[in-house]
């Protein structure tokens, strides 16, 4: 199981004080936040890609080289990058010279994003979202598995005899997660190719969350990757504590009810019922935390969403702090829960393994690991099952 954090990059004034960092403060806290999360011993650091104000993720493989040389252990990781406005030529060098840069410390969250504008922004259609998901994936992959590739499809010009470079590192290519909050042609997309699903599981009840997952699960057995229980498994979430639940839902209670998402909508505990944002002691997070479980099943990795709507920086290392500290009972009590065969979240190592060992040419990790059959993504079930017909 691997605990992490995810950021989204908000630049949000603070409700209690009316400062507004700096486009630059906010980049250099990202920072900060990513060091402070290896020193409390988490697993993983994500950071989203967005390309409009009030966020300051753009370019994600920049930020994450810069955190890497400033790390040693901890995986860095994309939450999200924009599969559909990205090209995926782009995304093929750029993941893997992060590979070698961090020495393998490095995995992806693919999605089509949540800000409509950005598809015309980089020439493209949001009416084709996921066709857009669809087609530049497969040639990615393509990308990494092949070193002379030969491609036509419908959203970007031809390939002839084209080799990605750098090549990744080890032969293996990053581990990929495939991340929705309600679109479960992306699950399956995750599922047909064997590949981790993501739900995000922020905004939307538990009973969405169970239904997203549960297609994964199934869809990834129908294709042969393994049993349900073996499917690759990632959830968000929120907290804020304070060692008094009541001080921490004064606390945050401001933030909460002005934050740029959810502000002026639904009370914080009506919100905190509905979804799995807990705020409270310690106890009470890892209480619900764990309740998590109840709903999807055994999974692989959970990431917490702490530095928005306005928290400073000295808050948000504060929550990291008490994340530390509980950090030993969620391991512990997740690990005697765990069902035999439940596989543990793919990592460099581990997908170098199972491909046999370090290679001159790049395989992919989960569906060798797995010896399926590759299946076209015309194929007439795949097809009908993308298009939401399953």
């Amino acid at each position: 199981m691997q605990f992490g954090i995810f950021t989204v990059g908000d630049v949000t004034t603070d409700p209690t004080t009316g400062a507004t960092p700096t486009e630059h403060e906010r980049i250099k806290a990202t920072v900060e936040i990513a060091k402070k999360a290896e020193e409390v011993g988490l697993d993983v650091f994500a950071t989203g890609e967005h390309h409009n104000p009030p966020f300051i993720a753009s370019n994600p493989t920049a930020t994450l080289a810069y955190i890497g040389a400033q790390t040693e252990n901890i995986i860095l990781s994309t939450s999200t990058t924009l599969i559909t406005t990205t090209d995926p030529v782009l995304i093929a060098e750029d993941y893997a010279k992060l590979q070698h840069l961090t020495d393998g410390r490095v995995d992806l969250m693919m999605g089509r994003g949540n800000t409509g504008p950005v598809y015309p922004w980089f020439g493209k259609d949001i009416r084709q979202g996921i066709n857009l998901a669809i087609e530049n994936y497969a040639l990615l992959r393509q990308l990494w598995t092949e070193t002379n590739v030969d491609w036509k499809g419908r959203f970007r010009t031809p390939l002839q005899g084209y080799t990605s470079t750098p090549r990744p590192l080890d032969g293996v290519a990053p581990f990929v997660w495939h991340g929705s909050i309600r679109s479960p042609e992306i699950a399956e997309q995750a599922a047909f190719y064997g590949d981790g699903f993501f739900h995000n599981h922020i905004f939307w009840p538990a009973s969405h969350s169970e239904q997203m997952v549960r297609l994964y699960r199934q869809r990834f057995a129908h294709y042969g990757h393994g049993t349900e229980e073996q499917a690759i498994v990632g959830l968000g979430g929120q907290f804020f504590m304070r060692k008094n639940s009541q001080d921490a839902v004064n606390e945050f209670r401001p933030y909460f009810d002005n934050a740029p998402v959810y502000g002026h909508g639904p009370s914080l505990e009506d919100f905190t019922e509905a979804t799995p944002l807990t705020v409270g002691s310690p106890q009470q997070v890892i209480e619900r935390t764990l309740s998590f479980r109840e709903y999807v099943g055994d999974y692989q990795r959970q990431l917490f969403l702490l530095d928005h709507a306005g928290l400073p920086l000295k808050t948000v290392l504060e929550q990291l702090d008490l994340y530390g500290e509980i950090l030993p009972t969620l391991r512990s009590e997740f690990e005697k829960l765990r069902a035999p065969g439940v596989p543990d979240a793919p990592t460099h190592a581990s997908l170098m393994q199972k491909a046999g060992g370090p290679k001159d040419t790049a395989v992919y990790g989960a569906d060798d690991a797995t010896g399926t059959t590759d299946r076209r993504l015309d194929d007439p079930d795949v097809t009908k099952a993308l298009e939401g017909e399953l």
